[in-house]
Parts: C-alpha cells; structure tokens; sequence
C-alpha cells in the first residue's frame, strides 16, 4: 500500500490568519502511534502558530495550543477535525 493523501486545505481568512491541513493514511503508523494516519493541522495568526495538532514521529499524538505541547488522543480524523476547529473557535473567541 502506498501512502494516500486524505486532505490538503490551505484557507486564507480575511483578517490574514491561515488554517492548514494535511492528513495522509499511510502504509505503517509513525511511532509511538499506533493508527496508520499522519497529520499536521495549523493555524497561524499574524505570522505565528499559535494551534496545531500533529504526531511527529517520536513524540506521538499531540497539540499545541500556544507555546504549550500537550498530549493529543487520536480517535479518527473525523474527530481531529472536530477538535481542531473547536480549539480554533475558543482560540478565536479567548475561551
């Protein structure tokens, strides 16, 4: 099986912030997680990330939200989307 591309969205908001998103099903999970999905989801504000959820190999599962990294469980991408956006909206909204 060769990697598959899930999702690439790229989106440009009017006051200049970007949300980025990439996801692939891949052949072999990415130690230490266990699923067969890579992701890297950002979203960047006046030129800084200041969300993101990935699972770079060696760390796993995990988000940033701010300068703080934090342990991410990784239950579907359906689910990874939903939270990611949900941590956009109170990053947005100062929850």
């Amino acid at each position: 099986m060769k990697a598959e591309l899930l999702i690439d969205f790229r989106d440009v908001a009017d006051d200049g912030a970007i949300v980025a998103l990439v996801v692939w099903r891949i052949p072999e999970p990415v130690p230490p997680s266990e699923h067969p999905i890579k992701y890297r989801l950002v979203y960047v504000v006046d030129g800084v990330r200041v969300l993101g959820f990935d699972n770079e190999r060696g760390k796993g599962d995990h988000k940033h939200v701010g300068a703080e990294e934090l342990p991410y469980a990784f239950r579907g991408v359906d689910d990874l989307l939903e939270d990611f956006f949900a941590e956009v909206e109170k990053w947005k909204t100062g929850r």
